[in-house]
């Protein structure tokens, strides 16, 4: 497994911008899929975003405006979010595991999971 530690959220106003960081321990950050998965109060977690190697996806609610993105010498990922809605208030946490990419967003393929980190976006 890798250690994940997630970084960069805060309060944003509506159509402001935020970018996550979750850094990764381990030497093998290169051949893991990472996501980036989120949960709002009362709700069940949702995928947001993931990457193997050079392929990418986006859950429809975010395309667009989100993009993820991969530094592999600083064995971290980002998640730059633009054009922040109320909606996309929730804790963002970044999940590592030997994911298949038909499978990169289902929460269970993932065996690594950062603390997470608070995003809220205010009206």
């Amino acid at each position: 497994q890798v250690q994940l530690v997630e970084s960069g959220g805060g309060l944003v106003q509506a159509g402001g911008s935020l970018r996550l960081s979750c850094a990764a321990s381990g030497r093998t950050f290169n051949s893991y899929a990472m996501g980036w998965f989120r949960q709002a109060p009362g709700k069940e977690r949702e995928f947001v975003a993931a990457r193997s190697g050079t392929s990418t996806i986006y859950a429809n609610s975010v395309k667009g405006r989100f993009t993820i993105s991969r530094d592999n010498a600083k064995n971290t990922v980002y998640l730059q979010m633009n054009s922040l809605k109320p909606e996309d208030t929730a804790v963002y946490s970044c999940a590592a595991g030997y994911v298949t990419y038909r499978d990169l967003a289902k929460p269970s393929e993932y065996n690594s999971w950062g603390q997470g980190t608070q995003v809220t976006v205010s009206s």
